[in-house]
């Protein structure tokens, strides 16, 4: 019971911040002012000075979202004293059940402090009511489940849009791995083999022709790195797909055969029923062979060959890469990245698993396997 009461106390405020004063909270103060100033003209019973603070009390609703506890504290302790005054006359007032609006803002907008000091400002109120006007016991019942119903149905939106917005903050941060794994996967390749290229132009400097063989790999991995970043920045100021071209699948893992200026030589090899993965399976086999790839040219300190292997059956993909570098620390000045990070994370994605290490004698191996369904 006191880590409930505790926990209640220390409650902060809810996040986002309430919504700023508008146009219909205006209205809602004009609406409720006329409807007392006609209540106090069809009623001639009714004293004037509970009419005057009845409509008095009405422009509190301006500010019952930012100083909730403030105004909920003068309208109820105001709305207390002057049936003291006027013999009971304000609380027969029908109209003065807009007050009710002020307990469901401290619930829905106000911090745990808030919220207990205006409870008991509120049931002292009503304990108030119940001694000197002496409402019957139906009333007094009816009274407090309107009073406790108020409270709940704040809660229940304080806390629904309390939900919604963690949802929301868990999606943008989805949002920025699969961003960041594409980034990854797909600039961070032309880059790496622009780099690659790079340092065999400066190796072959001497012998213009391969120097300007690089150069012509350089440019063409330039291009496609700056259409696959506007693509990508296209994608997220307009709200459109990311992939705005055909997305790679396991056909197109022909384009990383061959060899890359100095780097080892890149072996694919396919086998099985390929032709029918659903597209996302197909994507994902690609940007992890992709990946592993690059990271064997980069880190893979003497290595001369890059094996690439897909199989499938009808139930699973599986991917082998692996290399014969010598294991141990990465390259002289490279540092770890966050390759395998986004590789494991597209496979469990897919509902799939990817592991890397090194093999026991000599090089580094990437397995991956997939269902062919590609449902987690």
């Amino acid at each position: 019971m006191y880590g409930l009461v505790r926990s209640v106390w220390d409650e902060p405020r809810p996040s986002p911040s309430p919504p700023p004063r508008a146009w219909w909270d205006w209205a809602l103060v004009g609406v409720f002012a006329a409807a007392v100033v006609l209540e106090g003209v069809v009623r001639p019973d009714l004293p004037a000075l509970s009419v005057a603070v009845t409509v008095g009390l009405v422009p509190t609703l301006l500010w019952r979202r930012s100083r909730p506890l403030p105004v909920l504290v003068v309208a109820f302790g105001v709305s207390g004293v002057v049936p003291l005054v006027t013999g009971g006359g304000a609380a027969e007032m029908y109209t003065t059940g807009y007050l009710l609006l002020l307990p469901y803002a401290l619930f829905r907008w106000g911090s745990g402090r808030e919220v207990v000091a205006g409870s008991a400002v509120v049931l002292a109120k009503f304990g108030l009511s119940l001694a000197f006007d002496g409402p019957g016991l139906a009333d007094a019942v009816g009274g407090f489940a309107v009073l406790f119903s108020v409270g709940a149905l704040g809660t229940a939106l304080r806390y629904r849009a309390g939900a919604r917005a963690r949802e929301l903050d868990r999606v943008r941060l989805l949002e920025r791995e699969r961003l960041a794994r594409d980034l990854h996967d797909t600039v961070a390749h032309h880059v790496s083999a622009m780099a690659v290229r790079a340092q065999a132009g400066l190796a072959t400097a001497s012998r213009p022709g391969a120097a300007v063989d690089a150069l012509r790999v350089i440019e063409t991995e330039a291009s496609r790195t700056l259409t696959e970043m506007r693509a990508m920045v296209r994608a997220l100021r307009r709200g459109g797909p990311a992939d705005l071209a055909p997305s790679p699948r396991v056909g197109d893992l022909e384009r990383l055969a061959g060899r890359c200026g100095s780097g080892p030589a890149v072996e694919v090899h396919l086998d099985g029923p390929l032709d029918e993965l659903p597209p996302p399976v197909g994507t994902a086999v690609y940007r992890l062979a992709q990946e592993a790839v690059t990271n064997a040219r980069r880190h893979a300190r003497n290595a001369t060959r890059v094996e690439v292997r897909v199989t499938a059956d009808d139930r699973s993909v599986r991917l082998r890469v692996s290399d014969d570098g010598e294991t141990g620390s990465l390259r002289p000045g490279a540092a770890p990245g966050y390759g395998i990070v986004g590789m494991v994370e597209r496979a469990h994605l897919l509902g799939g698993t990817c592991e890397a290490a090194p093999d026991p004698g000599r090089g580094w191996t990437v397995t991956a396997v997939l269902p062919r369904s590609g449902a987690a």
